[in-house]
């Protein structure tokens, strides 16, 4: 198996997901290290925390708002959010954020009150 791996993500499928859409890179490799999602937000998104995973959303396209444990803060091209296991969140508005999720995304780590 080779050190590194490559992915194209506006050749896959989007898949539906609790947010809009997303396309999601490396989450079959092995080792589990981390995924890239590429994430279309529908208007809103679902309110949800992960228990052990870790994500970084960068905002690619478009303006709106981060929920973070219920506070809202403003968001557009270049924010960056670092998202801790437990911190409830969701994305609010029309954007395109890419998410690197460490480590890689286990849908079974998703969980909503």
């Amino acid at each position: 198996m080779s050190n590194y791996q490559i992915a194209q993500l506006d050749n896959m499928s989007p898949i539906t997901c609790s947010c809009g859409f997303t396309r999601r890179a490396f989450i079959d490799d092995p080792a589990q290290l981390a995924s890239l999602h590429l994430l279309d937000v529908k208007t809103d998104a679902q309110t949800h925390y992960h228990k052990k995973l870790t994500e970084i959303y960068f905002i690619l396209e478009g303006e709106g708002f981060m929920e973070l444990d219920g506070e809202r803060i403003p968001v557009q091209p270049s924010s960056a959010i670092l998202i801790k296991p437990g911190c409830r969140h969701r994305a609010i508005g029309q954007l395109r954020v890419a998410i690197t999720a460490i480590p890689a995304f286990d849908p079974e780590d998703e969980w909503y009150d």
